[in-house]
């Protein structure tokens, strides 16, 4: 089983590369949180590897940093989901907010990714919520900051709102800008205040 590539880059599109190791051409499915850091055709890549074997079909899996791929692993576990709807989870969500989503078990944000209805959503939470990563020690980097926090908090706040994902990002950030410090519920009134103004 293939746990690891290291080698060069000979061919990118979202979602798909293609890593040479010792003259021999790895397809490589990846998230796009994967692909977009990736450098030009001819660089040098390191992915961390899940190997899928289905009857007659092996398909690579790659991943940037460790929380990437012990997530894409626990998605899997998850009855109904297979290695092409976790990597399209991955690809629609940055892996800490995903991890805040999941904790809050936050099902409007979840059902924000393409492809993930309200049951499949209601699954993930239920399932994933007591067997996320340690997220700290996991990444070597710290936690989201209360602004992050705030942040999520608003966006979710918003959806279940019934207001739609772009729109209400740009007035909660435009808000945020310009009063940062305020509370959760000054900063909604506020952003709300935005959105009715259009």
């Amino acid at each position: 089983m293939i746990a690891r590539l290291r080698g060069a880059l000979v061919e990118k599109t979202p979602g798909r590369i293609i890593v040479e190791v010792g003259g021999v051409g790895y397809e490589v499915q990846v998230p796009l949180t994967t692909f977009y850091p990736l450098g030009d055709a001819g660089s040098d890549v390191v992915l961390r590897v899940h190997t899928h074997v289905r009857e007659d079909v092996i398909a690579l899996y790659g991943f940037a940093t460790p929380l990437e791929h012990d997530l894409f692993e626990r998605l899997i576990a998850i009855n109904g989901i297979g290695p092409k709807l976790a990597l399209a989870v991955l690809s629609g969500i940055e892996p800490l907010d995903l991890i805040a989503a999941i904790r809050r078990q936050d099902v409007a944000r979840l059902t924000a990714i393409p492809g993930i209805g309200r049951k499949t959503a209601e699954r993930i939470g239920l399932e994933l919520k007591d067997r996320l990563p340690v997220v700290v020690e996991t990444m070597g980097r710290a936690e989201p900051s209360p602004e992050d926090h705030l942040r999520s908090d608003l966006l979710s706040a918003l959806i279940n709102l019934g207001y739609q994902r772009a729109p209400a990002e740009k007035a909660i950030d435009k808000v945020l800008e310009d009063a940062p410090d305020a509370g959760f519920e000054q900063t909604l009134r506020k952003v709300l205040k935005a959105m009715m103004r259009g």
